[in-house]
């Protein structure tokens, strides 16, 4: 529950607790809330920790619920395109040292996932126990949610595999959020004393300076409609899906668009990226960036020189792995063709270059 709602429901409940609606002045007309009803709308969770209930749940946990109850709409890795857009993916150790997510500075990330954008684990575990899953909302234990923030985190290298999240250690996992420090709270959108005395206002005073957030503003906004490639044949040929009248026409992501439709000649690059956009790699691999898995400058840098390097990532593609960047694995490619694997391979590390 937000703490606007959280103060309405106050409010309410105060007034039926001193007795405004059981005194006779609205007769027949509710009853003083009984302190386990109180108990059961105050579930949210502030910064500070202050809310959270008693629990535990290790990494390893968080695993098995998430599989269960979370994998079909965010991905095994929290990385899936598909129905939400990604929780996991853009943060690095310097993140998590510095508490400042470069990529968001910089601009350069493909998508922004949730990690890289909230500032707080309470956040998370506030979200998750109010509104997950998304059939079954609030259906979660302590401990299920605790697990799952946990994986969550482990997912994002925030902690290690075999952390067990407590609401006696959720303050350790705190500092080291890799937006820790990316949010601020000076401003009048809340009331109180200032971040530096210990609130979470600056006193009710709007800023009407302008100084933290409008600066290097555009000058011309474009509004529009994006269907990212990578994104593009999740759910089959969209062409195919909508009617054939009316101003609206389904792209066509069969990749079998008609000759005319398609350019004249195609570079071995532009056919190369194609291919990683359509079978699902720029989802987990930026091209100069990581996200999920590295970038693909990252890997032509580690196989620079290699003369077998070409062999050897091809039978990483196919076979898949984990441990080489990282604890979170890539999955097997089995479903590519073995000359598709070689030309993606070829591909990444002759530069990945887009043409």
């Amino acid at each position: 529950m937000s703490r606007f709602s959280k103060t309405l429901v106050a409010i309410a409940l105060a007034a039926c607790a001193t007795g405004a609606l059981a005194d006779g002045k609205y007769a027949g007309v509710g009853r003083a809330a009984k302190p386990a009803e109180i108990h059961a709308w105050d579930i949210d969770v502030r910064p500070d920790f202050k809310g959270l209930r008693p629990g535990s749940g290790s990494v390893d946990q968080g695993q098995e619920t998430w599989e269960a109850k979370c994998a079909s709409c965010h991905g095994s890795f929290g990385e899936s395109n598909e129905v939400h857009t990604p929780l996991i993916g853009g943060t690095t150790k310097d993140d998590v040292k510095t508490g400042h997510v470069l990529s968001l500075v910089k601009g350069d990330a493909p998508q922004r996932s949730a990690i890289m954008k909230v500032a707080t684990v309470s956040t998370l575990f506030d979200y998750i126990n109010r509104a997950m899953p998304l059939t079954a909302p609030k259906s979660l234990t302590n401990d299920e949610v605790y697990g799952l923030v946990a994986y969550l985190l482990n997912l994002a290298e925030v902690v290690p595999g075999d952390f067990v999240l407590t609401d006696k250690n959720i303050a350790e996992a705190q500092a080291r959020m890799p937006n820790r420090n990316g949010m601020t709270t000076n401003h009048g959108l809340w009331p109180g004393a200032p971040a530096s005395k210990g609130g979470i206002g600056n006193g009710g005073k709007p800023d009407v300076k302008s100084i933290a957030c409008m600066s290097n503003c555009k000058t011309e906004v474009k509004v529009g409609s994006l269907l990212p490639v990578y994104a593009e044949t999740a759910h089959g040929n969209l062409a195919e899906q909508n009617r054939p009248v009316g101003p609206v026409r389904g792209k066509d992501t069969s990749g079998k668009a008609p000759a005319e439709a398609r350019p004249a000649a195609q570079s071995d690059n532009a056919a190369a990226t194609k291919l990683a956009s359509d079978s699902g790699c720029m989802a987990c691999h930026g091209v100069a960036n990581k996200i999920v898995g590295p970038g693909y400058n990252e890997v032509a840098a580690r196989y620079k020189g290699q003369t077998d390097a070409e062999a050897k990532l091809t039978a990483k593609v196919r076979a898949g792995g984990q441990g080489a960047w990282g604890a979170i694995p890539m999955p097997p490619q089995s479903q590519l063709k073995d000359d598709d694997i070689r030309r993606l391979v070829k591909w990444i590390l002759s530069g990945a270059k887009a043409q």
